[in-house]
């Protein structure tokens, strides 16, 4: 059957006829790749059974929502209690989680943990597009994984994966990764965005008939974001991105979308050499400070998921010799950062159009939340009068462009939380003020950020 040529963009995925310098989809600048592919669409073959012999010709029926029993889906606890949590309590068969991350960052470390843990309860299949077996055998030792019931095939033909898969039998299977893989019915190379798609929605197809619980490694691009089509993530009940620095301790496991549990979900890791081990109270290693009070310190109370998480803020504020003096946030928005410093001039009566202004959330941990508005503030105002905060004084809210200090939610939780690490006074706004006092903390309700202000120093 001969061949057309269609333009597949690499940001998006959408399909165009011919070539044109600007996606009209995402908007994305020179993304569009050309692919030849057979007449036909491959994805209305596989839907019909006519690609691979796993199909089954299942039809769908109409149902009656009323009469679809709400019952939840049953979940297998892996035994990592941080995946579990970042899951949502454990996996559900046939669902399909994607994790990303850079590279030599543990997610196949992880993963081959997490297939130990299961072995025994139900069969497990370790897919490789990577690596040989041998390779993965020698992980395994050195993880002192050796000896467990982990079945390994190394392969890159997504067609021979599912023949073998549907021998197997497997309850969990890993696929690692999908860049690596490919179907025949294409004739674009793996990694290109059309067998990215094509093999991803086989996967997704066959765990789905075959209530399998699999895994999807991919890649990511250099800004941090999963390579491949966006359709990707759409596609799977689950995404998770593995963060943290490669050389250092610390690994941070992120749920950006789950359809069986919270959003948001953070599991704290430690690399050691036998593996990744959890991190039961992340609070008390991301506050780990310093023996005295310094300018520019000062705990926020944060919150990821369900989890309320205790961390420091640090801030350095210096006369600048530029033009433009340099507004720099590692873990925090910059752009928010260059607003906070505006309202703070305005309702603040504290101008540093000419200071660089350098902020640091401590251990790697990226904040998206507004509740860090407050204690961000407070850390660069410490800082410029070069005057210490109390290192048993924690803080949290949201800050208005109007220099009102608004409330966030779950205010209790916080709150309990930093008087279990330590925390003796609280700076907080009026709307979190709870009904009844907490235990060994001082609380100190503001309004306004010239209140937060005073009450701080």
């Amino acid at each position: 059957m001969a061949a057309k040529v269609v333009y597949v963009c690499n940001t998006c995925g959408a399909r165009h006829p011919k070539w044109v310098g600007q996606c009209p989809d995402c908007g994305s600048w020179n993304s569009l790749q050309e692919v030849a592919e057979p007449r036909g669409s491959p994805a209305s073959r596989i839907a019909s059974g006519r690609e691979g012999g796993y199909a089954g010709g299942h039809t769908a029926q109409i149902q009656d929502l009323s009469a679809i029993s709400p019952d939840e889906q049953p979940r297998l606890a892996i035994g990592i209690s941080e995946l579990d949590r970042v899951l949502g309590g454990g996996l559900v068969s046939g669902s399909v989680i994607l994790i990303g991350g850079d590279p030599g960052i543990g997610k196949s470390t992880l993963l081959l943990q997490s297939c130990a843990h299961l072995a025994g309860t139900l069969p497990v299949l370790y897919v490789s597009g990577e690596e040989s077996p041998q390779q993965i055998g020698l992980r395994a030792r050195r993880l002192g994984l050796a000896g467990v019931g982990i079945r390994l095939l190394a392969e890159t033909c997504v067609e021979r994966i599912l023949e073998q898969a549907a021998r197997e039998q497997p309850g969990v299977m890993v696929i690692d990764s999908i860049q690596t893989l490919y179907t025949e019915t294409l004739p674009s190379a793996p990694g290109s965005v059309t067998q990215v798609r094509e093999t991803a929605a086989q996967l997704v197809r066959f765990a789905k008939q075959r209530a399998t619980a699999m895994f999807l490694v991919g890649h990511v691009t250099k800004d941090g974001t999963l390579a491949g089509p966006r359709v990707l993530e759409h596609m799977v009940d689950t995404v998770l991105y593995f963060e943290g620095e490669s050389g250092g301790t610390f690994r941070l496991l992120r749920s950006i979308k789950n359809r069986f549990g919270p959003v948001n979900e953070l599991g704290v890791f430690a690399m050691a050499d036998q593996g990744l081990r959890e991190v039961k109270n992340p609070s008390a290693i991301f506050l780990s400070r310093h023996d005295q009070e310094v300018p520019g310190s000062l705990v926020m109370v944060t919150r990821e998921g369900t989890r309320p998480l205790l961390v420091e803020v640090q801030a350095l504020v210096d006369e600048s010799p530029l033009a433009n003096p340099r507004r720099v946030a590692l873990g925090l928005d910059q752009n928010r950062l260059a607003m906070l410093l505006a309202v703070l001039h305005r309702h603040g009566r504290v101008a540093m159009f000419n200071q660089d202004v350098f902020v640091n959330v401590v251990g790697g941990v990226r904040i998206t939340e507004t509740a860090a508005d407050l204690p961000v503030m407070l850390a660069v105002l410490s800082s410029y009068r070069d005057r210490p905060l109390p290192l048993d004084l924690a803080a949290f809210g949201e800050i208005g462009l109007s220099g009102e200090v608004r409330p966030v939610p779950n205010g209790p939780d916080r709150l309990r939380e930093a008087a279990k690490h330590g925390i003796k006074r609280a700076i907080l706004p009026k709307g979190n003020a709870p009904k009844e006092g907490v235990q060994g903390l001082v609380i100190q309700v503001v309004k306004t950020l010239s209140e937060a202000i005073e009450a701080a120093f």
